[in-house]
C-alpha cells in the first residue's frame, strides 16, 4: 500500500491511539465491574447482617423469626430490585425463603465453611448472590444463609459502557486520523521545500544552497547535512573536472612527443643511427603512456574493490633489490645512488605484489625528484617495524602534505619544476597500504628532500 508520508504518519499515531485507547478503556471497564460487584457485596453483608439478628438456634435447629413488615415490604415483590433470601440446614433442607422466590431457590453448597460470593441466572435474570455459613458457638456448622440481589444496575452500567466504547471508538479513530494527517501535513511542510529546492539545483548551479531555517531543529540538521552534501557533490565534480584535465594532459604529452618525432623522421631521410634514436624516443613516449593507462586501471581495480590480498612472509632487502635492478638505467643516467641499509633477515608480512608496487612507486618518485649525483635512503626501524625511503629532493610544502596522497594531486613546487607525474602513484600507495593496514607517513623539508615512511603492523 503507497501511502503519503503524512498518511503513513497518521495511520501509525491512530493504531497507537487505538491500542493505548483500548487499554485505557479495558482498565476502566475492569474497574467500573469490580467497583459494582463490590458494591453488590456490600448491600449483600448488609442484608446478612440484619438477616443474622432473626437467626437463632437451639442445639442443632435454626429458629428464624422474620417479621411480617420484612416480608411484606421487602421480599414479596419480584419486579422492583427485590432481596432474595433463604436458609438451608445442615442436611441441605430448605428452612426458609422469601415469598419472591415462590416454588424456586436458590443454589447452595454443602458442608460451605466461608462466604462465598458468585453470578447465578435466577428466571432469566442475572443475580449476585452471596453464601454464609451459620456456625454455632461450638463451631458446628447449623445451616446457611443465601441472598441473592439482581445484576439489573450493575449490567446496565456496562453494557452502556459497552455500547459507548463501540460507538465513540471508531469516531474517535477517524477524528484521530484527520486531525494527526493534517498536522503531519502541516510538520512536513518544510521538509517539501527542501525538496523543491533541492530539486531545482543542477550541474549548472550546483553551487547553490537551500535555505536553512534558524531553529535548530531535525529541519535544520537535515538542510545541513543536503548543503553539506551538496558542497563533497560540487567538490567532487569540481575535482573530476580537475581530473579530466589532468589526464588529458598527461596523455597528450607523450602522444605529442610521439607525432612530433614521427613527423622530424619523415621531413628527410636519416643516418640509421639517427632513426634508432628517434624510435628509442618514442618506445620512451609509449612506455609512459602505458604507465598512465596502467596507473589508471589499477586504481579503478582498487575502487572496485575486487582485489584479493594475500599475506606472506616477505624478505625485504631482496624485495629492494628487485626494484633497484629493475630502475638500474634511470639511476644511472641521474647518477643517484640506490643505498638498502636492510640487513638481509629483515622480513615483513604483507601482500609480494601490493606491497612492491607501493615501494617501487615511492623510489620512483625518490629518482623523480632527487637531483643527480645524490643518494636515495632506504632503512629499516626493527623496533618501530617501519621502512622509510627518504630522497634528496626539493621537499614539499607542509601545507601540501595533508592532500599528497588525493588522486592526481600535484604541489605547485612539482608543476613548476617541469618533472613528469600524473599525481596517480601515490594514491595508488595509500589505497593499497589501507588494504594491507599499513600506515604511511610522510615528514618532508624544503630544499632538503623528503621522507616516506611505511609503518607495519607487528
Amino acid at each position: 500500500m503507497n501511502l503519503l508520508f503524512k498518511n503513513r504518519i497518521a495511520l501509525y499515531n491512530t493504531a497507537a491511539a487505538a491500542v493505548t485507547t483500548f487499554l485505557v478503556f479495558i482498565v476502566i471497564y475492569t474497574v467500573v465491574y469490580i467497583t459494582a460487584y463490590r458494591h453488590l457485596d456490600s448491600d449483600i453483608l448488609k442484608e446478612k447482617e440484619e438477616v443474622f439478628i432473626n437467626i437463632s438456634w437451639a442445639g442443632d435447629s435454626l429458629i428464624l423469626d422474620m417479621t411480617p413488615e420484612r416480608l411484606e415490604m421487602e421480599h414479596r415483590q419480584a419486579e422492583v430490585s427485590p432481596t432474595f433470601l433463604q436458609v438451608v440446614d445442615a442436611r441441605g433442607r430448605l428452612v426458609f425463603r422469601s415469598a419472591n422466590l415462590r416454588s424456586d431457590h436458590l443454589l447452595f453448597a454443602d458442608a460451605l465453611k466461608k462466604p462465598i460470593y458468585f453470578n447465578i441466572e435466577f428466571n432469566g435474570k442475572l443475580i449476585r448472590q452471596g453464601q454464609f455459613p451459620i456456625i454455632n458457638e461450638q463451631g458446628k456448622l447449623l445451616g446457611q444463609l443465601d441472598i441473592g440481589l439482581p445484576q439489573v444496575e450493575s449490567t446496565l452500567i456496562l453494557s452502556y459502557l459497552k455500547l459507548t466504547f463501540c460507538i465513540a471508538f471508531p469516531l474517535m479513530l477517524l477524528v484521530f486520523y484527520v486531525a494527526t494527517s493534517w498536522a503531519a501535513s502541516r510538520g512536513i511542510a518544510p521538509v517539501h521545500k527542501l525538496i523543491q529546492a533541492t530539486g531545482a539545483i543542477t550541474d549548472y548551479n550546483i553551487s547553490t544552497r537551500i535555505p536553512v531555517s534558524s531553529r535548530k531543529d531535525e529541519i535544520h540538521h537535515l538542510g545541513t547535512t543536503i548543503n553539506a552534501l551538496l558542497g563533497r557533490i560540487e567538490m567532487s565534480l569540481t575535482r573530476e573536472k580537475q581530473i579530466t584535465a589532468d589526464i588529458s594532459h598527461e596523455l597528450r604529452t607523450p602522444i605529442t612527443g610521439i607525432r612530433g618525432t614521427l613527423e622530424v623522421l619523415i621531413r628527410k631521410t636519416r643516418e640509421p643511427l639517427q632513426y634508432e634514436e628517434k624510435i628509442q624516443q618514442v618506445i620512451r613516449d609509449v612506455d609512459s603512456l602505458n604507465r598512465i593507462i596502467d596507473q589508471l586501471l589499477q586504481l579503478s581495480r582498487l575502487d572496485a574493490g575486487n582485489l584479493a590480498i594475500t599475506k606472506k612472509t616477505i624478505g625485504l632487502s631482496q624485495l629492494l633489490l628487485k626494484i633497484k635492478e629493475r630502475w638500474h638505467q634511470r639511476l644511472k643516467e641521474k647518477e643517484i645512488v640506490l643505498q638498502i641499509e636492510i640487513d638481509d633477515t629483515v622480513t615483513v608480512f604483507a601482500d609480494p605484489g601490493f606491497l612492491e608496487m607501493m615501494v617501487e612507486n615511492l623510489i620512483s618518485n625518490a629518482i623523480k625528484y632527487g637531483h643527480n649525483g645524490q643518494c636515495i635512503h632506504c632503512r629499516w626501524n626493527q623496533v618501530a617495524q617501519e621502512l622509510s625511503i627518504t630522497d634528496n629532493g626539493p621537499g614539499i610544502p607542509q601545507e601540501h602534505l595533508p592532500y599528497l596522497f588525493n588522486r592526481f594531486y600535484r604541489t605547485d613546487a612539482s608543476r613548476s619544476s617541469h618533472i613528469q607525474g600524473n599525481g596517480i602513484g601515490l594514491a595508488i600507495v595509500k589505497r593499497l597500504g589501507d588494504l594491507q593496514q599499513i600506515a604511511i607517513v610522510v615528514t618532508s623539508e624544503l630544499n632538503t628532500g623528503s621522507t616516506f615512511t611505511l609503518q607495519f603492523k607487528s
